[in-house]
Order: structure tokens, then C-alpha cells, then sequence
């Protein structure tokens, strides 16, 4: 696998097609996909695997809903890997009874530290993101932050931030939870609640435009969008927003930052599990989770492994060591909480 990072590249250059449809053959020499990532981000790294291994690749996207529709083909899945975007898809296929464990495999337990991956093999982690403070570069000094200071009054009328029960803020939730407790996290909950600039709304890179238009002073987001701004050539504006924002990493004096992960599992009834096998192995290994945390701006989770230079110009990271198993537990509670304080109702005085 010496070649494998030249060999990505070479292929990723070439690259202009991507595969929508799956095949219905289901003989040995493939692998099918279902994913989450939209599939021009993966498939230069899926034509890597298919020209050291000959495997092909067939890819079948959908934004949501891949979990019921594993469930509804039941054993005439065709499906044999599932990438997500995030740990909540993970727990959801796995509660969902549709994947299958992977267990003591020296490749991917090698490469994907343990904290990152499902401790009963049905998941692991492939890219991590942070979920960290975009700080205005004309109106915030500050460099150091942490989550709990967004409670602080200091801030009123300065936060912007996405819904609340989107599954990136519920996961920030559940691990406020895991460290806290849920008592304090009501509370902090509703500080920050009363400290936000307006009502929950619109997507990350929303609110580095409100920072831009100086709507707020300070917002939360994954550091992969800031990556996606500034290098977004079709929409010269959204470079400008970027530009207007310094990434802060929450913690980074103490437990550390937030992170979530894109991540793969194999599924229950996959009809080349041989293949889906070596197409996991592969994903897992440094080579592969530096090209793919590339194309989409994150962070390998094989300690070493190095983001590219956009993310690198952020600074150093260092991630909350809690495991993502014991944030996903709180995920229930994270939710209830959010409706329970009115979240989403913005502040109330």
C-alpha cells in the first residue's frame, strides 16, 4: 500500500464522474455503497481502492432515510458498507439493527484509536470535525474559550447559532451532559439560550455570514465548513464570510474540543462482506484518511495523520478524549432538553 496516497491523488485528478445508481449484481469483484457523503467527495478515493484491489465500487446516495430503506430491503439489501456523516447515523444503524460487527481486525484497530470506534465493532470513526466557536475578527480579541463560558452574560445578544436539535448541536448537547450532568446543562442550556443574537436558524455557514453582516459577534460551527468557504470558488461570497471569522477551539486548555466523525459500518446482510471488508481496512489506513479528510476539510482520526493546509492554518486541535459512545447515550436527553427550555424559541428577555 506504499503507492496508495500518489495513486489517490493521480485517480482524484482524473476524476469527473461519480456513481448515482447500484448494480444488481451482486457477484464477487464488487462493493456496494450506501452513503450519506455526497459521492464526488468519496469516489476518487473509492476508484483508488478499485485500482489496487480491481474491486468495483457502486455508490447509491441519499441525504437521508438510508437506515429505513436497509431495513425495508431486509435481507435482499444489496448494500454492503454504509458511510454517515456523523456519530448519530452511526447509533442509528446500529440501533437500527442493520449493521453487523467487525471485530478484532488488526488493520482498523491499528488505525482508528478506540475511543472512535463502536466498542461492540458495529462502527468506526474515518474523519473527525470540531465543533468550534467562529469568533468575529473585527469585534471578538479573545482567543481562548470555552463552552461553558457561553453561558457568561458577556455574550447576550452576541451568539448565533444553527437549530437545536440539529444532530450536530445535540451531540455538543450530550457531551455537555457526559461531563456535566444534566441539571447543569439545563442551565447552561438556558443561559445560552438568553445570550443568542436571534432564534436558531439556518445552516454553519449561516452564521458566519450573520458574524460577516455583524449580526452577532461569535457563532458555533464544524471547522469543515470554514474549509468549504473558503476555498468555495463557485460562490465567491461565502469567501468572504469565511475570511470574516478566526476559529476558536473550545477547551483547548483543558478536556479539549468537541469533535463528531464521519464514519462507516458494514451492514447486516452484506452480499460481499469479503469486499466490504477490504474496503473498510482500506478507508482505515493513514494514507486513505489524509486524502479523504482533504476532500472534505476534517481531521484523520489516525493519531499522525495530517489535515490538509486550509485546516492546518486553524491551529492545533485537541479533541475531547470522551468516547463518542458515552456522548451518543445522552443523545435522547440532549434533545428533550433542547424543547424543554425552548431552545429554539430564542431568548426570552
Amino acid at each position: 500500500m506504499a503507492s496508495m496516497k500518489s495513486a489517490i491523488y493521480a485517480i482524484a485528478a482524473a476524476t469527473s464522474v461519480v456513481s448515482c445508481g447500484m448494480s444488481t449484481a451482486f457477484a464477487g469483484g464488487e462493493v456496494n455503497v450506501y452513503s450519506y457523503r455526497q459521492p464526488e467527495l468519496i469516489q476518487p478515493l473509492l476508484d483508488a481502492f478499485t485500482k489496487e484491489t480491481g474491486i468495483e465500487t457502486n455508490v447509491l446516495f441519499l441525504d437521508k432515510g438510508l437506515v429505513e430503506r436497509i431495513q425495508a430491503e431486509g435481507v435482499n439489501s444489496p448494500a454492503d458498507i454504509l458511510l454517515t456523516v456523523d456519530i448519530a447515523r452511526l447509533v442509528e444503524a446500529k440501533e437500527g439493527k442493520v449493521t453487523q460487527p467487525v471485530l478484532n481486525d488488526p488493520v482498523i484497530e491499528k488505525d482508528i484509536p478506540a475511543n472512535l470506534r463502536d466498542p461492540e465493532g458495529e462502527w468506526f470513526g474515518l474523519t473527525t470535525r470540531g465543533r468550534v466557536v467562529y469568533a468575529s475578527k473585527d469585534r471578538v480579541s479573545q482567543k481562548d474559550i470555552t463552552y461553558e463560558e457561553l453561558a457568561d452574560p458577556k455574550w447576550k445578544g452576541k451568539i448565533c447559532i444553527r437549530d437545536g436539535q440539529h444532530s450536530y448541536n445535540i451531540a455538543l448537547f450530550a457531551s455537555m451532559i457526559a461531563h456535566h450532568g444534566l441539571d447543569y446543562t439545563r442551565t447552561w442550556l438556558t443561559s445560552l439560550k438568553n445570550n443568542l443574537a436571534r432564534k436558531p436558524d439556518g445552516t454553519d455557514r449561516t452564521q458566519a455570514k450573520s458574524i460577516y453582516s455583524g449580526e452577532c459577534d461569535i457563532a458555533l460551527g464544524n471547522t469543515y465548513y470554514v474549509g468549504l468557504m473558503l476555498t468555495n470558488e463557485q460562490e465567491p461570497e461565502e469567501k468572504v464570510w469565511g475570511n470574516a471569522v478566526r476559529v476558536i477551539f473550545p477547551n483547548a486548555q483543558d478536556r479539549g474540543t468537541h469533535v463528531n466523525i464521519s464514519g462507516v459500518a458494514m451492514t447486516k446482510y452484506a452480499p460481499n462482506k469479503e469486499n466490504a471488508l477490504k474496503l473498510m481496512e482500506f478507508l482505515a489506513s493513514g494514507e486513505a484518511q489524509e486524502f479523504y479528510a482533504s476532500q472534505v476539510y476534517e481531521y484523520p482520526v489516525l493519531p499522525g495523520a495530517q489535515p490538509s493546509d486550509v485546516i492546518k492554518n486553524f491551529g492545533p486541535i485537541k479533541p475531547d478524549s470522551l468516547s463518542l459512545t458515552d456522548i451518543a447515550a445522552h443523545r435522547k436527553e440532549a434533545s428533550e432538553l433542547v424543547d424543554e427550555v425552548g431552545f429554539n424559541d430564542g431568548p426570552s428577555n
